[in-house]
Parts: structure tokens; C-alpha cells; sequence
């Protein structure tokens, strides 16, 4: 199995440069001042992900981005610090890993097995952590990563549809096209009835990015030796890596890293919201609050209908 590397830009092929180009002024135009406010969520390759997660609907690409704005807005997701989340990271149920794939992508393993909170919020907050974090670390010219999900110690008791629900939302809603590829490695048979249950919740563009790999089945191993360096990746996927998760080295990782970013954000307006705005950018953000309710309230009265 081969794997096409994406490019930079987000190219469709199925488009010209200038049909993508269109669409992203017609995007821009209907988001109206406030683009300017928010550079990053606003540049054309993170527009195009908006695009080709509502099938190249700039009307609802266009919501979706208004709405992804103003949860940046009230979540704050890039003010979220390794010790906010540092209970929730203890036992490594989700972490970056030190190498990339083939394709320069990063590298998210989940450990669903390993859970160690009752906490939806705590969980959902580590989450975007995770991911702020994953996309802060991608190679310059990818957008998408990788999961790789283990299921030592998983069984059915770790099962949380209200976090299966809202882990679905956040991702599809604020997350789009980030994804490249998730890999279910060695799932026990009872968890194909939970995966019938978690599949309506995600978009079919999402599902099929899901590749199951059993380490008896040789043919099935093929899809990791053809997305990682055999060397680096831990034994436990079948690698021959005897790295494993370590909390004081990784929390220490982590700290580091933000230090790094804080020092290379000052200055930076586009890695802080709340910096900078003017009273005509305040009033360009409260336009899109309102936007954004009035939008959702007409789609319920033509619901009504």
C-alpha cells in the first residue's frame, strides 16, 4: 500500500488554482472583517480545509469557519498549558511521538486502554491539547497527521458514549481535514460492535481513513511498514523501538516546547486573540457572535418547517 504525500497547498485536483482561489475570496468576503483579525484560522490553506470538509459549500464552509472562530474565541485552546492538563496525561492515553512518519506527518498514539479520569471536561480539554500541540509540531509541509491507536488494556467498561459523542464533535468541528490516516492496531473482536456504534457519529470521509492492523496478519502489517521507519517505532506496534512512554521525560518535553513557543509568539497578534484588537476588531468579532446565532437559529425555524 502506497500513500500519496499532500500537498502544501491543499490542492484538489479535481479544481484549477484559480477555481480554489475563488472560493476562498468568496469564503473571505462572507466572513467580512474579522478574517483579518485571525490570520491563521483565515489563510487559504486552512480555508481550503473548511472547503473540502463541507464538499466545497463556501455557504456552509463559511458557518463552519465563522463557528470554529468563535469557539476559539470562548475555549481559548491555545492558552491551554502542559499543567492544566498534566493529570490527564499521566498515564500516556494520548501523546506525540518523538518521530514522524514517512511523510513527515506527526504522530498521535492512543491509548484508550489507559484512561484515567471520569472527567468529560478534563478529557475533551487534554484532547485539544493534544491536538494544538500535534499541528504546532507539523512538519512545514503537511496539514494532516497520524493516529495510531493501541488497545492494550481495553475493554468494553472503558466505554464513554457521552465522550465518544463530543471527542467526534470537536474533532469534525474544529479539526477538519486534519486527520490523514488512524490506525486500529490489534482491536479485539468485541470491539468491532463498539465501532458500529462510534461510526455514525463520524463523517464517511472520516471513517474511511480507518485502517485496522492485526500483527498476525502479514498483509495487514504492510500499512505500517509503509507509513513508518521500522526502526523508530515501538515494539509494541511491531517496530523495533524499545522506547515506551515515560511521563517525567514527556512532561518535561512538553514544558520545553512551550517555553520554545512562548518566546518565538511574543510579538506575534495571530498566536494571541485577545491582543491587539481595536474597537472596530471587537465590533467585527461581536458581528460574527451574532452571525454565527442568527445562522443557527434559521437553520432550526426552516427545520420547524
Amino acid at each position: 500500500m502506497s500513500f500519496k504525500k499532500p500537498q502544501a497547498s491543499g490542492t484538489d485536483k479535481s479544481r484549477s488554482n484559480e477555481e480554489e482561489q475563488a472560493k476562498i475570496n468568496e469564503i473571505r468576503k462572507m466572513i467580512g472583517p474579522v478574517a483579518n483579525k485571525f490570520p491563521s484560522q483565515c489563510s487559504d490553506a486552512s480555508i481550503l480545509r473548511f472547503l473540502r470538509a463541507r464538499n466545497w459549500n463556501t455557504k456552509k464552509a463559511a458557518k463552519m469557519l465563522k463557528d470554529d472562530i468563535k469557539w476559539r474565541l470562548e475555549y481559548k485552546p491555545e492558552k491551554i498549558r502542559w499543567d492544566d492538563v498534566a493529570r490527564e496525561g499521566e498515564t500516556g492515553k494520548i501523546y506525540r511521538t518523538n518521530y514522524l512518519d514517512k511523510e513527515g506527518r506527526t504522530v498521535l498514539i492512543m491509548r484508550p486502554g489507559f484512561q484515567n479520569t471520569n472527567s468529560v471536561e478534563g478529557q475533551i480539554k487534554y484532547l485539544v491539547y493534544c491536538m494544538e500541540n500535534a499541528i504546532s509540531n507539523l512538519d512545514h509541509d503537511q496539514e494532516q497527521m497520524v493516529w495510531l491507536i493501541d488497545f492494550q488494556r481495553w475493554n468494553m467498561a472503558c466505554i464513554s458514549v457521552k465522550v465518544t459523542r463530543e471527542t467526534a464533535r470537536i474533532l469534525q468541528d474544529h479539526y477538519p481535514e486534519r486527520l490523514g490516516i488512524a490506525i486500529l492496531y490489534k482491536p479485539p473482536k468485541v470491539f468491532e460492535s463498539f465501532w458500529l456504534l462510534v461510526k455514525p457519529f463520524l463523517e464517511s470521509k472520516t471513517s474511511k481513513k480507518v485502517k485496522f492492523v492485526y500483527s498476525d496478519q502479514p498483509q495487514s502489517m504492510k500499512v505500517m511498514e509503509a507509513l513508518f521507519d521500522m526502526g523508530k517505532l515501538e515494539s509494541t506496534f511491531g517496530g523495533k523501538s524499545n522506547d515506551s512512554f515515560n511521563i517525567e521525560t514527556y512532561a518535561k518535553r512538553m514544558k520545553e516546547e512551550e517555553e520554545k513557543n512562548f518566546v518565538s509568539d511574543e510579538g506575534d497578534s495571530s498566536c494571541n486573540y485577545e491582543m491587539g484588537f481595536n474597537l472596530e476588531g471587537l465590533e467585527a468579532i461581536a458581528r460574527l457572535q451574532l452571525d454565527c446565532k442568527n445562522e443557527t437559529e434559521g437553520t432550526k425555524e426552516v427545520k420547524k418547517q
